[in-house]
């Protein structure tokens, strides 16, 4: 049996190990580091049609290779499996198409972001301000001057 004063040794042996595993955790670099990404997330719809893309894809693969072991075990199922694996095969390539569709689709309603800086941001600029001052001299030649002298109100 152990006395008092040996299970107070024993107890603060035990604190101070605590305290140098702590400082020793301090020491080590974090398990976890934030990065900022690389690449804008995609958009919603091109992201979905991406997920339900690799669903299908993924179950496409693992119908392919059941039908593969199943016909090389000589089983019954290995010719249905197979036509099934031929219609998926399909379905898979419209997935992937369709998340191309769908991108393109995206960046043609959305368009590329562009910065106010940019070329045609400054062309657009420029040809909007020589429609206005054409519109300006068409309206100032199209008006009508009175034949009497400027500043007459009246034909007499």
């Amino acid at each position: 049996m152990m006395g008092t004063a040996e299970r107070r040794k024993e107890s603060w042996g035990g604190q101070q190990r605590e305290r140098e595993q702590h400082e020793t955790a301090e020491q080590r670099p974090p398990l976890w580091v934030e990065e900022p990404a690389r690449r804008r997330r995609l958009p919603d719809p091109v992201r979905t049609a991406a997920v339900r893309a690799v669903i299908i894809v993924a179950l496409t693969l693992v119908q392919a290779m059941v039908a593969f072991l199943a016909a090389l075990a000589g089983s019954w199922l290995s010719f249905p499996m197979v036509l099934s694996s031929v219609a998926s095969t399909v379905v898979a390539t419209w997935g992937v198409l369709d998340v191309w569709v769908t991108r393109q689709v995206w960046n043609q309603r959305n368009g590329v972001v562009s910065m106010p800086s940019s070329t045609a941001r400054r062309l657009r600029r420029e040809r909007r301000r020589a429609r206005r001052e054409a519109r300006a001299v068409a309206r100032g030649k199209g008006r009508i001057h009175g034949r009497s002298g400027p500043g007459r109100l009246s034909h007499s």
